[in-house]
């Protein structure tokens, strides 16, 4: 048995579960469920039983819930990623750089980060407002800069 076939069960338990918890319907029955909780209430005279079973539930549906959402999360992160990759290959002019930036370091990611800062506010200086700059472009600049110096 191979890992795929083993997780694939699991898989789409989760996306099924996902997709049931994420509508209406999980709403509905989470409020009935809660409704019906306040109302035997008085039935078994509020006892600590009584609030124990709302707590203990809603804490193991939590609890598993927190790794669902993480896996929605991480699953629709990887995608955007990849959907925000193929259109920096496809582009010409773009740079190719920023393919996979996600795999970077944080301090890699600051250091473009500011840079894309400075072309913000490169672009806010100009009178163009339809005019882009690129990396490559701020780079051919930067070293026509530093040739110029010397």
């Amino acid at each position: 048995m191979t890992k795929n076939s083993r997780s694939r069960p699991a898989e789409r338990l989760a996306i099924a579960v996902t997709r049931f918890t994420g509508g209406g319907g999980a709403f509905l029955i989470a409020l009935a469920l809660v409704v019906l909780w306040i109302a035997t209430g008085p039935l078994f005279r509020y006892s600590n039983t009584w609030q124990l079973v709302i707590n203990t539930g809603t804490t193991v549906v939590t609890f598993l819930m927190v790794f669902l959402i993480q896996r929605s999360q991480n699953k629709d992160a990887l995608a955007m990623q990849l959907k925000l990759n193929e259109i920096v290959a496809a582009l010409e002019g773009a740079s190719n750089r920023l393919v996979s930036i996600e795999d970077l370091s944080e301090q890699e990611l600051m250091t473009l980060h500011n840079h894309y800062a400075k072309l913000a506010e490169m672009a806010k200086r100009d009178i163009d407002l339809l005019k882009s700059h690129s990396i490559d472009e701020a780079e051919a600049r930067h070293q026509g800069k530093l040739s110029s110096r010397r």
